[in-house]
């Protein structure tokens, strides 16, 4: 689950998503190779955002993750392991 406490670096490697999301609220240009510190909370009040949309973000963010989970797990569910015919 995605908090306002996340570190910038966990939440970019455990939800690829997440970049192209926070380039476009204005949250770190992370594919400019931009160093990558500190919380979301912390680089959102960076850019002035408040409590209130920071918490969107990370509902936001959240469900996209949920999203992509249940996307992942119907795919997996839809996959059908052939087996040639033994004789």
């Amino acid at each position: 689950m995605i908090t306002k406490q996340i570190e910038i670096e966990e939440l970019v490697n455990s939800y690829p998503f997440s970049v192209k999301y926070l380039m476009e609220q204005g949250i770190r240009c992370i594919a400019c190779g931009e160093p990558i510190w500190g919380t979301l909370e912390e680089a959102a009040k960076e850019k002035n955002f408040d409590d209130t949309e920071i918490q969107h973000f990370v509902d936001e963010l959240n469900k996209m993750a949920n999203e992509k989970n249940g996307e992942a797990k119907q795919q997996n569910a839809t996959q059908i392991d052939i087996k040639p015919l033994e004789g």
